[in-house]
């Protein structure tokens, strides 16, 4: 449940950058809020706009929910889009917006990579969320770790690519939207298919 509510603000953000005229200085959206418009990016503006406001009543639902509180990671993600958010509406620059998702994965990829180093059991982060469906030894752990890191940084790399060098960003909207979930189901599929023998059987299944 949670994992499709982080995909609202990026849903609405996608919505409103496709249907928002570039040069729409004036769109009501902007005029609401008293934000200055641009001169060719109002359709980044409006979408970063409606980004940062549904990102804020996901997470503010996510934090009632889950008895007020919220995991790191989700305090981070909310905290790098309101700063890069508003700056990007500030400044009427989607520099800034831009920039965010780069960060952001290159951070979840620095700190994967790191992980064994911070926790009480020297384990690599993977391992406590992959334990009970994958059966590896310490070396494995090890690999898969670093594996799931070089994810979020080639992440990284793309958002950086479609951003400020492919086709002047033209595309960077529809890569921001889809490029996470197409590169992470890829991911996802050829890491099922390398450990499809590590995967722990159901002793339930077994026995019948």
């Amino acid at each position: 449940m949670k994992s499709l509510l982080d995909f609202i603000p990026l849903i609405v953000f996608y919505v409103l950058y496709k249907k928002t005229d570039k040069t729409d200085a004036d769109h009501p959206l902007l005029t609401i809020f008293g934000l200055t418009g641009g001169v060719d990016n109002n359709h980044i503006l409006v979408g970063t706009l409606g980004l940062v406001l549904a990102t804020i009543l996901v997470y503010g639902y996510l934090f009632v929910s889950q008895k007020f509180r919220l995991e790191k990671q989700q305090w981070f993600v909310l905290a790098m889009t309101i700063v890069f958010g508003g700056l990007t509406l500030a400044l009427s620059d989607d520099y800034y917006i831009r920039l965010k998702a780069v960060l952001i994965n290159l951070a979840f990829g620095l700190g994967i990579a790191i992980s064994p180093i911070f926790t009480k059991d020297r384990k690599p982060v993977v391992k406590k969320l992959f334990d009970p469906i994958l059966n590896l030894n310490s070396q494995g752990w090890v690999k898969l770790n670093l594996a799931w890191a070089g994810l979020f940084i080639v992440m990284a790399g793309l958002h950086g690519f479609f951003a400020f060098v492919f086709m002047g960003g033209e595309y960077w909207g529809d890569f921001a939207a889809f490029g996470d979930v197409i590169v992470m189901m890829t991911f996802m599929a050829g890491m099922f298919v390398v450990l499809r023998k590590h995967f722990k059987l159901d002793e339930t299944a077994i026995k019948k």
